[in-house]
């Protein structure tokens, strides 16, 4: 047989080789086929006997493809152990003690726009016949180039689906905070609610049971995202449902707590504070379970405490250790201040953290303030703390003024 002939037959099966990944690729056939084909096409129609392929990923390159050895090879090659000359043409990799190439005769760098891809390793079935690099790389190359266009879309879709559950999770939040605060008479609500990201895990609510019956609370939830809002909104269902059958505190916080770790079995937890205020009896029940203490105004008397009579956080434990029920009597004009830590855990340039005790003093300077303006007056205090240092949580401040 003439070295035309050979030349000749050698070129028809690169064509082959050349066709079958190109179609498989235009068929859109999933990863793991694409490789399989590429495989199999590389020890039908080309003179190689044995091969590995390494394709890169985010820590360095990984196994993709084996056959035909016998030594010991790393699944993975990190990223530092791998050093690259272009200019050369030498590649220089470092394996660990027990691992070895040497069987493999031949290996090819496979770039796309100055990055290196994929390594391929190979060894020819028949000495005495060629093997041209040039094509072998070309055809890697266009494997390499269709695998990473597949993981790039995959992450587009992937971030796509991202966005889709923070604009779901975001809608859900927004339809758990109250419509409406009350805006004067009896009681005067305001709410700052400064979100870290597009979904927070702050919630805060309010709800008016009769003329003369009033309960609040404020809560934050571990994590963020879809799983956050999901886990609140169920708490706040529960919650709802819970009033409308009862008013006691003990039974209503018990039940929650229950609810949340037979959801999440202990996996997550919601600080959490309810209030609970009759005019009437002008008496105020509460119960704090592991939340920021909300400090209680006595506008009549010029003073101000901490409410943190209760229990400890929610969905820690499948029945609460403790709890305490606090109580307040003959209260008739005063303010309660309620919010999350992301408030006290703003930091100023220096790594100075603003601090429930500086929140503390503030309050003592604005006794008989206007919710407002008290709100308006207290943003501007925090600003000039942190001085445009970026906040780290979200920020939920809710003051009520009972008159």
């Amino acid at each position: 047989m003439t070295s035309e002939t050979l030349k000749y037959q050698r070129k028809e099966l690169e064509l082959k080789a050349l066709l079958e990944i190109t179609q498989a690729i235009n068929e859109n056939k999933t990863s793991s086929v694409l490789l399989n084909i590429f495989k199999f096409t590389c020890l039908v129609h080309l003179n190689i006997r044995s091969m590995i392929l390494y394709v890169a990923d985010q820590e360095g390159y990984a196994q993709s493809i084996a056959h035909g050895i016998k030594a010991k090879v790393p699944d993975k090659i990190p990223l530092d152990s791998v050093k690259d000359d272009k200019e050369s043409g030498a590649l220089n990799i470092i394996v660990e003690e027990g691992y070895s190439f040497a069987e493999l005769e031949t290996y090819l760098p496979v770039y796309h726009k100055d990055k290196m891809l994929a390594i391929l390793f190979l060894k020819k079935k028949d000495d005495s016949l060629e093997l041209d690099l040039d094509f072998t790389q070309a055809l890697t190359n266009i494997l390499v180039v269709a695998l990473e266009n597949k993981r790039f879309a995959r992450r587009q879709l992937e971030q796509e689906r991202l966005k889709r559950e923070v604009e779901i999770a975001s809608n859900v939040q927004r339809m758990l905070f109250p419509a409406n605060l009350p805006d004067g008479g009896k009681l005067k609500a305001k709410v700052t609610y400064i979100p870290h990201s597009t979904v927070g895990g702050d919630y805060y609510d309010l709800i008016r049971k009769s003329e003369d019956e009033v309960f609040f609370c404020i809560a934050d939830v571990s994590g963020k995202g879809m799983p956050a809002a999901l886990l609140m909104s169920n708490f706040q269902a529960a919650l709802r449902t819970l009033l409308r059958s009862t008013s006691d505190l003990k039974m209503i916080v018990e039940q929650l707590n229950y609810t949340i770790f037979e959801n999440t079995n202990g996996e997550k937890f919601i600080t959490f504070f309810l209030g609970y205020y009759n005019y009437k009896t002008r008496e105020l029940s509460y119960i704090n379970a592991g939340h920021n203490a909300p400090i209680l105004c006595w506008e009549g008397e010029m003073r101000s405490e901490k409410l943190g009579a209760g229990t400890t956080i929610l969905g820690a434990f499948e029945a609460l250790p403790f709890m305490e029920v606090g109580h307040r009597a003959h209260l008739k004009g005063f303010s309660i201040h309620l919010y999350t830590d992301g408030l006290t855990e703003s930091f100023n340039e220096a790594g100075e953290e603003y601090g429930d005790e500086r929140f503390e003093k503030y309050i003592k300077t604005q006794l008989c303030v206007d919710p407002e303006i008290f709100h308006k007056d207290f943003f501007e205090e925090l600003d000039r703390f942190s001085n445009g240092k970026e906040r780290s949580d979200d920020i939920t401040l809710m003051s009520l003024r009972f008159q």
